[in-house]
């Protein structure tokens, strides 16, 4: 009952929400090359072209992979039955100005002391106002969705047919329904392009560039197992690629993008089981979702620095008056031999990872902890901390 009256309160909102969590995001890109990650994920469909649907933004640190917070987020509520009017209504009126949206909020980084912002998204984000628009001095890199008509008449997906390799990179491909993860090599081939301006509405054409020029990046998988799909992506993005590091670069920044793919599955099926929920009025429901994504957020910044990959610390999540706390349950929960001492130093967000993975149920001894049980311990230290700060107060 108290939760439903809290989400149901006038005075919670999900933009208070989002924007208390992109100020704890902001304290940390001072001097880092920054990816902000945007996707769309659909939670609640009733079936009958009526949907709600969450939009957010998150940062990674570039050079680490460090997931450093939320940066933006909408809820959108989706209504069937207006595809066919897409080339008259502004683009500020569409729902895929949203891929614009979460482009200015990352731009905001810079301000914060971000050194560089490079905005990734899937192929729903290719769309000329999302580049033609962008703020200036922040980068964009997105999967080409369509094979455009050049501004030379070539075809976009056919420019770089002939050139020659730049070079090659084997990566990791996940596993994917019908698909087993693997090892594969790249071709790399990169070229400028120059992509002209589409129809539009009147009211659109005067704010819009003739031309935006951007590169195409063209990974292509070598020798793929018999029977295989090959894995090809087709990036577009602002960086310069005119060689075979710049190439490299631009897929690993694009392989980061599986980040928020692994947020919303904490969301959903691998923890917080959102779509279930049987919140049904429309506005908690909104805010039973933001909090969900910021908890999801933390969650996940647990899990990825489980093995201490980039080394944050433990004010991330924690306030530094905790500390005392974590170092009581952590010594309750240690054992006799090494795989059941936490090996990360106190001062690290990869300490408080261990105590939750322990609290979640894991051994030590088999496998990795992953977001369920990451975060069955995580509610369960926040009791404890709660329960603690009231004891010494």
């Amino acid at each position: 009952m108290r939760i439903t009256r809290f989400l149901r309160n006038a005075r919670v909102t999900s933009s208070e929400m989002i924007g208390s969590a992109s100020e704890g995001t902001q304290e940390r890109v001072s001097g880092r090359r920054i990816l902000a990650i945007q996707d769309t994920t659909t939670l609640r469909d009733d079936g009958d072209r009526a949907s709600i649907a969450l939009h957010p933004t998150i940062a990674v640190d570039a050079d680490d992979g460090a997931l450093l917070g939320l940066v933006h987020a909408q809820v959108l509520h989706r209504h069937g039955g207006r595809k066919a009017l897409r080339r008259t209504v502004p683009f500020a009126l569409k729902e895929s100005s949203r891929w614009l949206e979460g482009t200015q909020a990352a731009a905001g980084l810079m301000a914060h002391g971000a050194c560089e912002v490079t905005v990734v998204a899937d192929r729903e984000a290719d769309i000329y106002e999302a580049f033609a628009l962008r703020p200036s001095g922040t980068h964009l890199l997105i999967r080409a969705m369509q094979d455009r008509r050049l501004a030379d008449d070539a075809m976009l997906f056919a420019c770089v047919e002939d050139l020659p390799e730049l070079g090659r990179l084997d990566v990791d491909l996940p596993a994917t329904p019908g698909r087993s993860a693997r090892t594969i090599t790249l071709a790399l081939r990169a070229c400028p392009v120059l992509i002209p301006r589409p129809w539009r509405a009147a009211d659109e054409a005067g704010r819009l560039p003739d031309t935006v020029a951007l590169w195409l990046v063209d990974a292509r998988e070598v020798d793929p197992p018999q029977g295989s799909q090959p894995a090809q992506w087709r990036l577009l993005t602002t960086h310069p690629v005119a060689d075979l590091a710049a190439a490299r670069r631009m897929v690993l920044f694009y392989r980061q993008r599986w980040t928020i793919e692994q947020l919303f599955r904490t969301m959903k099926t691998k923890g917080f089981d959102i779509e279930h929920s049987q919140v049904e009025h429309t506005g908690a429901f909104e805010n039973l979702a933001t909090a969900t994504l910021i908890a999801a957020v933390q969650v996940l910044q647990l899990v990825r620095e489980r093995d201490s990959a980039a080394g944050r610390p433990i004010h991330d999540l924690f306030d530094p008056g905790d500390a005392t706390a974590l170092a009581k349950v952590n010594a309750s929960l240690e054992g006799k031999t090494d795989k059941q001492k936490n090996p990360h130093p106190p001062g690290s967000l990869a300490f408080a990872s261990w105590i939750c993975a322990r609290l979640g149920g894991w051994t030590g001894y088999y496998g990795k902890p992953g977001p369920v049980v990451i975060l069955e311990g995580l509610l369960r230290l926040q009791t404890m901390l709660q329960g603690y700060a009231l004891h010494h107060v």
